[in-house]
């Protein structure tokens, strides 16, 4: 257990959605949730927020978190990317104890609908592989993106292929199509002793991890969307959330 930590990030500088990572889906910041999720998972030993704000950190802290820093500014602007973000608290973490826990558990709030026995699953297939290096969750996509098309400078539909040696391939069914996934922010897993001897994040020994479809919150319409899947199917994290705390309380 000790060796699993939870880093959920929440930068307060949404554009799509003003605040997008507390902003309330049935009565709770959408942060809750994968705090939530996190607590629900018995392999998780810690639960950290990294945010860079202090408002985020006080409500992150009212669910349960731990938020043991601000994030600097340098790693919660626009262009931040997902390593900045978990490599800068690696480092704080091994500059503050003695030992660093090897397997992230990287929730995004932008995913707030999980099972955690999904979570689960996902941990117990990295842990039990020597030689991954991360773990992303994705689900089947309905339609291969190679039969897309992109636009050229004149205004022509073109191919997504480069190479276009078989004219119009594009219109096989998607049955002659490999099955590809798209990354869906469910469950994804870094190594510490990979991410913190790498240049990369996830490596190139990735388990590809397969969930249930969901849906992330990028925009209003998304957020509307979730909020009719809870109020139609209901959850185990909002049943859990409505026994631990109560809505005014935010």
């Amino acid at each position: 257990m000790e060796d699993v930590i939870a880093i959920i990030p929440a930068r307060s500088g949404s554009k799509s959605v003003p605040d997008k990572n507390i902003t309330a889906l049935s009565g709770y910041p959408l942060i809750a949730y994968s705090i939530i999720a996190a607590q629900l998972t018995d392999q998780v030993g810690k639960i950290i927020v990294s945010t860079d704000s202090e408002k985020y950190a006080e409500i992150a802290e009212k669910f349960g978190a731990d938020v043991p820093f601000i994030r600097p500014e340098e790693y919660s602007s626009d262009t931040a990317t997902d390593r900045d973000v978990i490599l800068h608290a690696m480092n704080w973490y091994r500059d503050n104890y003695e030992h660093i826990p090897e397997y992230w558990l990287h929730l995004r709030p932008t995913t707030p609908l999980r099972d955690p026995t999904e979570i689960s699953k996902a941990i117990n297939e990295i842990q039990q592989s020597d030689s991954a290096t991360s773990l992303r969750s994705g689900h089947p996509s309905p339609e291969s993106p190679l039969k897309w098309f992109q636009k050229d400078t004149e205004g022509y539909f073109r191919g997504m292929l480069e190479d276009e040696s078989e004219p119009e391939y594009y219109n096989k069914p998607k049955e002659a199509f490999p099955q590809v996934y798209i990354p869906n922010g469910y469950v994804d897993i870094v190594r510490a002793s990979h991410t913190l001897h790498s240049t990369t994040l996830h490596g190139n020994k990735m388990i590809g991890f397969e969930t249930p479809v969901c849906t992330e919150v990028d925009s209003q319409e998304e957020l509307e969307y979730i909020q009719y899947q809870l109020d139609k199917n209901g959850s185990i994290l909002l049943d859990s959330l409505n026994n631990k705390y109560t809505k005014e309380r935010i």
